[in-house]
C-alpha cells in the first residue's frame, strides 16, 4: 500500500482491458456505478457469483473448518487434552501474525477452561534450533500437547525429536510444505497437497481461527458447552491484524470477511493493549482501516519479533491491566523508535552501495549481504528495495559466519522453486513464493547469489522489472460525488492484491502547483468541465518545475480521498499532455 508510484525511472502506465458487454451486464445486475463495474473487470472478475461473494459476502458464509484436512484429528486430540486437564503449549512464530494467533488459541483456549502456556520463538540465526527451545519450555511445564502457530511446517527433523520426548504436536501453518512433511498428530495448513480447504490464502493465524472454530463446533455439537458460551467474533480483531500485517491476500472472498467484521470488533476497543497502542499512536477508531493497521500498528508489534522480546507482543495481546497495557504499549513505541533508527542507517548504506556501484541494476535479481546489518530488520529493508527497484531482492545479515537472509520477490518470479535449486547450499528456507527467509553459511553466499542473479535474469525480461502503475478505470470529475466515495466501499477491505483503485482522466490546470509539507509534495488545482478539485502528489516537490504554467492538459492517475468535507484526488502520477 504505497502510495508513492515512483520506482526506478517512470512507471510504465498499464490501461484498463475493455469488456462493455461484461461491464454493462455487471452494472445492471448489481446495480452499481459504471466505474466500479469496470474496476470489477480490470480485476479479472468474470462470474456474478465471485462479484457478490467479493462485493457482500457476510459473516455466516465462513467455509466449514472441517473441510481442511486432518481438522477432525487436531480437534479430537484438543478436546481430549481439555478433558483430561492436560497442559497444553502454544508455540507461535515471533512476526505479527505469530503473535496474533498465538494469542487467539492461548485466549480461547483458557476462556475453554484449559491449562494454557505460550512460548514465542526469540530470533535466532538458526532457526531449526528454536522447536527444540519450545520443547524444552514444553518439558519445563510438563505440556503433553504443543501446537504451532504460522510456523512449523519445515521443521520434519524437529518435530520428530519433540515426538520422541512423547509430546503430541499439532502443526497450524501457512507456509509453503516442502517434500518431507513433519510426522505429527495433525498438520493444518491450507497449502497442503491434496488439501480440499477453498482457501490456500489464510494467514496463521487464520488457521488458528479455524482450529478455534472447528473446536468450538464440536463441543457445541457434543452438548459439552452451551451454544452461547464462546463468542468467536471476539477474536476477529486478532485476526484482522495478522492477516493485514502478514499481506493476507484481501481478493479472497474468506480473507475480506475476516478482516471486515475484524476491523469492525477492533474499532469496539475492547482489547485493552491494544487500545493504549492506538490511542499512542494516534489512531482514530472511527476512522480505523487497513492501512493504518499496516503502516502505524504492526511495524510497532513487528518490532519486537525483530529487536526485542515477542513474547511482549503476546502479553500485550493479552492483558487486561488498564495501567499494565499502557507501560508495555510504552515499551513497544520506545522499541519502534530503535527499530526505525536500525532500519535508517541500513538504508543509507544499501543505498549508498547502488549509487556507487551501478552495475547491480543490470541483473533482474538484488542480492547484498553485510556484517553490519541487523537481522531483524532486513525483512524491511528487502521489501522496500524489491518494490523501490521491481525485483526480486535477497538482503543477507551476517553474523559468526552464519547469514541470515530476507527475500521477497515480484509477481513474475515465483521464489520457492529457486530457493530449492538451491537447497543444497543453504542451511534451510521456508515461506511464499514472494516472501521467504534463508540462512547460509558465510561461505556459500557468492555461491548463492551468482546462482539466484542467473536464474532471474534468465526467467525475466526487462518489461518485468519496469515500475508498473495498473489503471483501474477511467473516470470524469462529474462522476466524483460523496455518492460515488460511498459506493466504493463496497471494495474495501484494501490490501495485498486489492489495493486502492487507481483511475485515470485528463484535466486542465488552472493554477500552477503548490509546494507544500516541508517542501516534499505538490498540490495540484486542476479542471475538467465547470469543476475545480485539488489534488496533492506525494515526494513530487522537485517535478514542480515542469508544471509552472497555466492551462497545461495532464493525464493524471489518482485515488479519490475524502479530506474532512470535500473530495481530494490523490495523484498518484502525471504526465503533460499539451499546452
Amino acid at each position: 500500500m504505497d502510495f508513492n508510484t515512483q520506482g526506478h525511472g517512470e512507471p510504465l502506465w498499464v490501461y484498463p482491458p475493455s469488456d462493455n458487454e461484461l461491464k454493462e451486464s455487471i452494472v445492471k445486475e448489481f446495480k452499481i456505478h459504471p466505474v466500479i463495474a469496470q474496476i470489477l473487470v480490470s480485476r479479472g472478475f468474470r462470474s456474478f457469483t465471485a462479484i457478490h461473494d467479493y462485493l457482500y459476502a457476510k459473516l455466516p458464509e465462513l467455509h466449514d473448518p472441517f473441510l481442511m484436512a486432518e481438522m477432525p484429528q487436531a480437534v479430537e486430540r484438543v478436546c481430549a487434552a481439555i478433558r483430561d486437564k492436560e497442559n497444553i503449549l502454544i508455540y507461535g512464530d515471533n512476526d505479527v501474525d505469530g503473535m496474533t494467533g498465538t494469542t487467539l488459541l492461548t485466549e480461547f483456549l483458557q476462556d475453554l477452561g484449559a491449562n494454557v502456556f505460550f512460548y514465542v520463538s526469540n530470533r535466532n540465526p538458526l532457526r531449526q534450533c528454536l522447536i527444540v527451545e519450545a520443547l524444552e519450555y514444553a518439558l519445563m511445564n510438563e505440556c503433553k500437547l504443543l501446537i504451532t502457530v504460522d510456523c512449523g511446517i519445515t521443521a520434519a527433523v524437529e518435530i520428530a525429536k519433540v515426538a520422541a520426548q512423547n509430546v503430541d504436536v499439532i502443526i497450524t501453518d501457512h507456509h509453503e510444505p516442502t517434500d518431507k512433511i513433519p510426522h505429527c498428530v495433525a498438520t493444518l495448513n491450507p497449502k497442503l497437497v491434496n488439501n480440499p480447504y477453498p482457501n490456500r490464502d489464510l494467514t496463521g493465524v487464520g488457521v488458528a481461527f479455524k482450529l478455534a472454530h472447528g473446536i468450538t463446533n464440536q463441543l457445541t455439537a457434543e452438548g459439552k458447552i452451551p451454544p452461547k458460551k464462546i463468542d468467536l467474533k471476539r477474536y476477529l480483531d486478532l485476526v484482522a491484524l495478522g492477516t493485514i500485517s502478514d499481506m493476507g491476500s484481501l481478493m479472497d472472498t474468506e480473507n475480506r470477511i475476516l478482516v471486515r467484521y475484524g476491523l469492525r470488533q477492533l474499532r469496539k476497543g475492547k482489547r485493552m493493549g491494544l487500545s493504549k497502542l492506538f490511542s499512542l499512536c494516534e489512531v482514530d477508531l472511527n476512522d480505523l482501516s487497513t492501512f493504518t493497521i499496516a503502516s502505524k500498528i504492526a511495524p510497532r508489534l513487528n518490532s519486537l519479533g525483530r529487536i526485542d522480546d515477542p513474547r511482549k507482543g503476546v502479553q500485550m495481546l493479552l492483558v487486561k491491566n488498564a495501567e499494565l497495557a499502557e507501560k508495555m504499549a510504552h515499551e513497544l513505541d520506545l522499541n519502534n523508535i530503535e527499530r526505525q533508527k536500525i532500519e535508517r542507517t541500513m538504508s543509507v548504506d544499501v543505498d549508498a552501495t547502488i549509487v556507487e556501484q551501478p552495475e547491480i541494476l543490470l541483473n533482474k535479481g538484488i542480492v547484498m549481504m553485510s556484517d553490519k546489518w541487523h537481522p531483524g530488520v532486513i525483512a524491511i529493508l528487502s521489501t522496500r528495495i524489491s518494490k523501490q527497484y521491481n525485483r526480486p531482492t535477497v538482503m543477507i545479515a551476517i553474523d559468526k559466519g552464519i547469514g541470515k537472509g530476507s527475500v521477497r520477490s515480484i509477481r513474475e518470479f515465483p521464489l520457492l522453486q529457486t530457493l530449492k535449486d538451491c537447497s543444497d547450499i543453504l542451511l534451510n528456507f521456508g515461506g511464499h513464493d514472494f516472501a521467504a527467509g534463508l540462512t547460509i553459511k558465510e561461505e556459500h553466499i557468492e555461491e548463492f547469489k551468482q546462482r539466484f542473479i542467473e536464474a532471474t535474469n534468465r526467467q525475466l525480461n526487462d518489461a518485468d522489472v519496469m515500475s508498473k502503475l495498473l489503471l483501474d478505470a477511467e473516470i470524469k470529475f462529474s462522476d466524483l460525488t460523496f455518492d460515488f466515495m460511498e459506493a466504493m466501499k463496497l471494495l474495501e477491505p484494501y490490501g495485498n492484491e486489492n489495493p486502492q483503485p487507481v483511475l485515470y482522466c485528463d484535466a486542465w490546470q488552472t493554477y500552477p502547483p503548490k509546494i507544500i509539507g516541508n517542501k516534499t509534495h505538490l498540490k495540484l488545482y486542476l479542471e475538467q468541465g465547470d469543476r475545480v478539485l485539488e489534488g496533492v502528489a506525494l515526494g513530487r516537490a522537485s517535478q514542480s518545475m515542469f508544471l509552472r504554467r497555466r492551462n497545461l492538459k495532464l493525464r493524471i492517475a489518482l485515488t479519490p480521498q475524502i479530506n474532512k468535507s470535500s473530495i481530494q484526488l490523490l495523484i498518484r502520477d502525471f504526465k503533460v499532455l499539451e499546452e
